[in-house]
């Protein structure tokens, strides 16, 4: 077996530790505090945690600049306390009520004015518990009627916002997080084709790269791995959220291998050939404990995901390439679906 050649650091948000609250039901789980939270980030050996920017400062749009970072210097020192560091800070926009209609692509001047304004406090508050990396998840950036905007301008204005937070710092790295759909029923940066081409429209396109959610490119109808080699042959792949997904449905952020584990092992493979992790990037997670889960069991999930990305890892690096490249020389391709079958499933080839 071959010694891995990533460097594997991983993450997850606080949210993924949730009451199990979805739109058809009320919570079932007692919530969790943010310390505690971290607490169990570190028992389960991850070495990051994932932010939005309330999360970090709760009722942010409530608070003034001052309190805001004195919260934020709190979360700080809850970090160092655990040992562990911050990956990103994202800015939640489609929660707010100004967001209804979009954040950077409101079809009102002034409610694109307060989504520039809550995204740059995210960037301070990302300075201040000591990241360089936001994400920008353009959740309602897009149409529920096609007509109510224009397409053209909309991809311009999320440019133009992009440029804005690029301006407001100069160390700042964005990563675009793309979706094809939800909560908008259809996105104007809906690929990670989309991302990377958005990222080259930038005044500093070494600074925006791209986050490849794998439930998103499921949602999409497209491979995770495809969409994560896509990212790479740019060098933007910055970060990644692994789960699974049950093909076009909501977005159900299962565990990472759970739906579809031969699609897993391909995005770990990607990952390990471009020797991922050795200029930073981190292995994200973004996934829910079902709802039936009980407390006491409310983080299986993520142990679940981290551990079957190690056993995946395994199959990665124990697979038999020479074997492999034998069957693609020969076009055999048959034989090849056999063999990396037989090795998934730990059976004698």
């Amino acid at each position: 077996m071959a010694k891995p050649k990533g460097q594997y650091r991983f993450s997850f948000g606080p949210w993924n530790i949730d009451e199990g609250a979805d739109p058809f039901g009320p919570p079932v789980r007692e919530p969790i505090p943010l310390q505690n939270k971290m607490k169990t980030a570190k028992k389960l050996g991850f070495d990051g945690m994932q932010f939005h920017d309330d999360d970090v400062v709760p009722d942010i749009d409530t608070k003034s600049a001052s309190q805001i970072a004195k919260e934020a210097t709190k979360i700080k020192t809850m970090l160092d306390s655990e040992g562990l560091v911050p990956e990103f800070v994202a800015p939640r926009l489609w929660f707010a009520p100004e967001t209804i209609d979009g954040a950077y692509t409101n079809n009102s001047a002034r409610l694109r004015a307060y989504a520039i304004d809550r995204t740059t406090q995210a960037i301070d508050i990302m300075n201040i518990l000591g990241t360089t990396s936001m994400v920008i998840w353009l959740a309602r950036e897009g149409t529920y009627i096609r007509e109510s905007k224009v397409a053209r301008k909309q991809v311009l204005q999320i440019r133009d916002a992009i440029n804005a937070f690029l301006a407001y710092d100069p160390k700042i790295r964005i990563l675009i997080e793309p979706k094809p759909n939800e909560p908008v029923d259809s996105a104007i940066i809906s690929t990670i084709g989309h991302a990377v081409g958005l990222s080259y429209m930038s005044d500093d396109p070494m600074r925006v790269g791209c986050l490849v959610e794998s439930a998103h490119s499921v949602l999409a109808g497209l491979d995770p791995s495809d969409d994560m080699a896509y990212a790479l042959a740019h060098d933007k792949l910055w970060s990644v959220h692994l789960n699974d997904q049950g093909n076009m449905k909501f977005d159900q952020d299962k565990s990472f291998g759970s739906y579809n584990l031969r699609r897993a092992f391909n995005q770990v493979r990607v990952l390990e050939e471009y020797a991922y992790g050795r200029n930073g990037e981190w292995v994200g997670l973004d996934v829910k404990a079902m709802r039936t889960q009980k407390k006491a069991v409310g983080t299986k999930h993520i142990s679940n995901s981290k551990q079957t990305f190690l056993y995946l890892l395994d199959k990665v690096t124990s697979l038999n390439t020479d074997l492999e490249a034998e069957l693609i020389k020969a076009r055999d391709y048959e034989e090849l679906d056999r063999y990396i079958l037989c090795h998934l499933m730990g059976k004698k080839y």
